[in-house]
């Protein structure tokens, strides 16, 4: 996925392998893919590259490989560090090699690595929940994503809970938990910037920041590239097709279509500015420490932020759910109550 220039698709500010395990692509791979990037792309020379990773399927010698081609971020899917709750998941990985690969991605020269955790898990405690998470503090990663897990259709997991065999997600609990981590990573000195990110405290500037997840949040336009891949660009939302033979057979096929489209888009969706207002609000409204600015608003849409959306702020000021902050209220953003209940104030603005 690209991220790319609000002017123009051309310049490309970052650039992130996701989804499905990249880290499963040889160095070989991976650079042949750079190299097509940067022969169609505009790159700055110090973007931000992610790539995500299962922590089982990285080495020193992978790492070392990846940072020569210019990766500078990697993406480690830790879940877990209990061995029921990685089972559940269905993940081949364990705690010790989470410590193995964010300590040989420091050695390669990677120094920014995410932990993504999950809790809300059937069957999980607060005390497993709480294990975890201090584990992982204690790799001191620069950044962290918490998800609350979501059970999707047609996945084993979401089967096992219709039939019984493992509980109902407690969403009390998973409230309780995710309050407890925003209180355990700001003492441990990481600030929290969206819903379910927290980057370590580092200013001036919070350079641990996702600059590429900031780029959507404040709903700016992405390429999406690859199967099943999603972008947002001219005016218009794309999916690819999910299946990589049929990506691979599209790509290869000789019609040629104008950007935003490709022969491998499944969905193109135009999105008027009705709709790119709203996206941006409740886009925006994850970032709990910026949120959605006036000034900004303005400058995007010639319209005033209250003049549009008034009928549906005024109600969620008064659940005590929005604010509005500096001084003289230049931005609005969630309480402390409304992160809580991000889904209610989201579900507004759709």
């Amino acid at each position: 996925m690209l991220a790319a220039g609000v002017e123009s698709i051309l310049p490309v500010q970052t650039v992130y392998f996701g989804g499905g395990t990249p880290s499963l692509l040889s160095p070989g791979l991976l650079a042949r893919i750079l190299e097509t990037i940067g022969d169609h792309f505009e790159l700055p020379p110090r973007m931000e590259l992610t790539l995500e990773a299962n922590p089982n399927t990285v080495s020193l010698e992978y790492l070392k490989s990846i940072k020569q081609l210019g990766v500078n971020r990697l993406s480690l899917g830790m879940q877990s560090a209990n061995h029921s709750e990685l089972n559940l998941l269905e993940r081949t990985h364990n705690y010790r090699d989470v410590i193995n690969s964010l300590l040989w991605a420091r050695q390669a020269g990677i120094d920014d690595v995410n932990l993504d955790l999950m809790f809300g898990l059937p069957d999980q405690t607060i005390e497993s929940w709480k294990q975890s998470l201090e584990l992982a503090i204690d790799l001191q990663p620069t950044h962290f994503s918490l998800y609350a897990l979501t059970l999707e259709e047609k996945t084993a997991l979401n089967m096992w809970v219709e039939r019984g065999k493992v509980s109902q997600p407690d969403l009390d609990l998973a409230a309780d938990m995710y309050e407890w981590a925003a209180n355990r990573l700001e003492w441990a000195g990481y600030v929290q910037y969206e819903i379910s990110n927290w980057a370590l405290n580092n200013y001036p500037g919070d350079p641990f920041m996702c600059k590429h997840n900031l780029q959507y949040w404040r709903n700016l336009p992405y390429i999406g590239l690859g199967a099943g891949a999603h972008g947002y660009t001219h005016g218009f939302r794309t999916a690819n097709v999910r299946s990589p033979k049929s990506y691979i057979q599209c790509c290869m096929a000789a019609e040629v279509y104008p950007l935003p489209q490709t022969p491998a888009t499944e969905h193109l969706q135009p999105i008027d500015i009705e709709t790119e207002m709203a996206e941006t609000m409740f886009m925006g409204l994850r970032l709990i420490r910026e949120g959605v600015s006036k000034v900004d608003f303005i400058q995007r849409f010639n319209r005033q932020l209250g003049d549009v959306f008034s009928d549906r702020i005024n109600p969620l000021i008064s659940k005590g759910l929005l604010e509005w902050v500096d001084e003289n209220g230049e931005r609005l953003r969630l309480t402390h109550r409304g992160r809580l209940l991000g889904n209610q104030v989201f579900i507004s603005f759709v």
